[in-house]
């Protein structure tokens, strides 16, 4: 099982690396392969059934056939690629048995407890999207600017979110580390950080822009439905989990509309669970 969801998080954190020539045709992006030894493992492991592998499969081709066809077809097949990822993350498909990395653990003595699973749906539906229809850096060059861009957006999004968050009492200053800490903050970057912003500035974000370009302010107005989408996307915590998810949602969704690169994103979501993990109540104040 260990192997299965590292063998994920390798593949997604190859996501970058260019493709290898195996011939004069056919090129093999190494995260394809690694992803392929992550579902067999996952199979001779039980994390996954025949049926999630059907699964899996129709999302690949799905978000496959929306990067490479022509625009009228890749909308449709965009569409299809954006439902199944949306089914993997809340985890409606049938087929997969994500386990349990941390159960009803109390970091402090007035925060609730908290569990945190790792989910192989939702962390292949983030692998997915991220190499076929997100945009990524793509030269050392590109990583410079993105990072002067993105450092000062993660500060004002830690000091937004986690201000407004102590100022409504849901959470307070409590640092502290963990043997947890390592093992929560590689499941979050890995199987829910990376999925979220795929899904929500790679895929949402970045098509709603497309389609309102013709207007003044359009791709505005598509970073800040991105936003009250993810924000929407938190009803089940409450209504002020909801509030303070749209104000990180509309830092993540900033951070895209600046950069035109998924990897702001990520790194302005990390950026606010880190610090919300190690030095805030966690999850929130019971």
């Amino acid at each position: 099982m260990l192997l299965t969801f590292a063998l994920l998080a390798i593949a997604i954190a190859t996501a970058w690396l260019k493709p290898l020539r195996l011939t004069d045709r056919f090129l093999l992006p190494p995260w394809m392969a690694i992803a392929a030894g992550a579902v067999v493992s996952g199979l001779a492991a039980a994390v996954l059934s025949p049926v999630a592998v059907l699964a899996l499969a129709m999302f690949f081709l799905a978000a496959y056939l929306a990067a490479a066809t022509e625009r009228k077809t890749s909308l449709l097949f965009g569409m299809a690629a954006a439902l199944l990822a949306l089914a993997l993350a809340l985890h409606r498909l049938p087929g997969f048995n994500n386990p349990i990395l941390i159960s009803q653990l109390r970091l402090s003595a007035d925060s609730v407890p908290f569990t945190q699973y790792a989910n192989f749906d939702k962390g292949a539906a983030g692998l997915v999207l991220l190499a076929f229809l997100c945009r990524r850096a793509s030269s050392a060059a590109e990583w410079r600017k993105l990072l002067r861009q993105t450092w000062p957006i993660a500060l004002v999004a830690v000091i937004a979110v986690l201000g407004l968050a102590s100022a409504i009492g849901y959470v307070k200053p409590d640092f502290k580390l963990g043997q947890a800490t390592a093992l929560f903050l590689f499941a979050n970057l890995f199987f829910t950080i990376v999925a979220e912003e795929a899904f929500f500035r790679g895929l949402l974000q970045d098509r709603l822009a497309l389609s309102l370009a013709r207007f003044r302010h359009g791709p505005l107005l598509a970073a800040a439905c991105s936003a009250l989408l993810f924000g929407a996307a938190h009803v089940a915590g409450g209504g002020a989990y909801v509030l303070l998810a749209t104000v990180a949602g509309l830092a993540y969704a900033y951070a895209y509309y600046v950069t035109q690169r998924i990897e702001a994103a990520i790194i302005v979501h990390f950026a606010v669970n880190t610090v919300h993990f190690i030095g805030f109540t966690y999850p929130h104040l019971n």
